[in-house]
């Protein structure tokens, strides 16, 4: 099911939560909702969902308009944060309570319904505790319990709000790699909410990055952290060094150094930023080209499979480099020492213009 978002606009009283937000979802996509607190995509998924109401735009699941369809006659499966699973239920209550409501005509037979629910707790590799209660589960067998339970009604779509949002990072990152793994054998249209980037570039087909109520970018997880269209693409995904510079003569400044900015569109003496991320600076013990400058180490962190280093540079500003370990052994660093930082890949961004 493909799922539409037509020049949504919600206000909140004198907050204006979403303006004018187009989106499509294609079917069978796993589409995430990236942002800051604030951004909008709570707000978003919860108007797709029919829990909140639009001042104005449209919805449209498989080209039907469902703007002012309520929840229960859009056949959404929805996934909280902190689960909402009834305590007093066991875990194959829990997943069964959706079918045993439906009115009488609708309802399949307690055969039927044991065969789903099964079927859908081996999906989730939780058979063997049906006769468990919530109290009874960690927080990850709950949040599984609480997507099977979503997807007992059989929903058209499936909606996640900030799903691992409750978990601690090691269970979150085991339960990201299990909903992709799920996803690509059920290929349910899924919408779900994260302020995690890296989740979202993990787990997602496709990452909606929302700022102040408005879409900043659409695409692949490849293309929005490989290719931002603005700054705040570029600075929220992921660390980010960023200088201020000016252009001239189809060249940035960092402090004194210049670096080559082609075809930048950008006029000379333009006030720019430029963008660096801390994996794409090179650091060396020379001044091995005009596009190094020299910086001293304030501190060093081997831990993990990229060394950080910190710098101030030159003309006092603080940075952050990481080094593969192998370099890092070979460069054999050390805290208070002077070196040479250099761009391999860099962003300039000066008001409307970018490259």
């Amino acid at each position: 099911m493909s799922i539409q978002v037509r020049d949504i606009t919600k206000t909140f009283g004198a907050f204006t939560a979403l303006r004018d937000v187009t989106l499509e979802v294609p079917p069978g996509d796993l589409l995430a909702l990236l942002g800051p607190s604030g951004s909008g995509k709570t707000t978003l998924l919860r108007i797709i969902s029919g829990l909140e109401v639009p001042d104005s735009g449209q919805v449209l699941v498989h080209g039907e308009d469902v703007t002012d369809q309520p929840l229960r006659d859009r056949r959404v499966g929805f996934v909280f944060q902190h689960y909402a699973l009834f305590r007093h239920m066991t875990v194959f209550e829990n997943v069964a309570f959706g079918l045993r409501v439906r009115p009488r005509a609708e309802r399949p037979s307690k055969a039927e319904i044991r065969e789903r629910v099964m079927r859908l707790l081996q999906l989730v590799q939780l058979e063997q505790l049906t006769h468990r209660y919530p109290s009874q589960l960690s927080g990850g067998q709950r949040q599984r319990v609480a997507l099977a339970r979503a997807l007992a009604v059989e929903p058209k779509i499936l909606l996640l709000d900030e799903p691992f949002g409750a978990l601690d990072a090691k269970v979150r990152k085991e339960l990201r790699t299990w909903l992709r793994r799920l996803h690509d054998e059920i290929h349910v249209t899924s919408v779900f909410v994260t302020h995690d980037q890296e989740e979202a570039l993990e787990v997602a087909d496709r990452v909606v990055i929302m700022n102040e109520g408005r879409i900043e970018q659409v695409g692949s997880p490849e293309e929005v952290y490989h290719h931002p269209k603005t700054p705040f693409v570029y600075n929220f995904l992921g660390n980010v060094n960023l200088f201020h510079s000016r252009v001239e003569n189809g060249k940035a400044y960092l402090g004194n150094t210049l670096i080559e900015v082609p075809k930048t569109g950008i006029h000379d003496s333009r006030e720019a930023k430029v963008f660096i991320r801390p994996h794409l600076l090179n650091i060396e013990r020379s001044q091995n080209g005009r596009t190094a400058f020299g910086a001293r180490i304030l501190h060093l962190n081997p831990a993990g499979p990229m060394v950080k280093v910190e710098l101030e540079t030159e003309w006092g500003d603080n940075i952050l480099v990481e080094l593969s370990q192998d370099r890092y052994r070979t460069l054999g660093l050390r805290k208070e020492e002077y070196v040479y930082v250099s761009p391999k890949e860099f962003q300039v961004y000066a008001e409307d213009y970018s490259i």
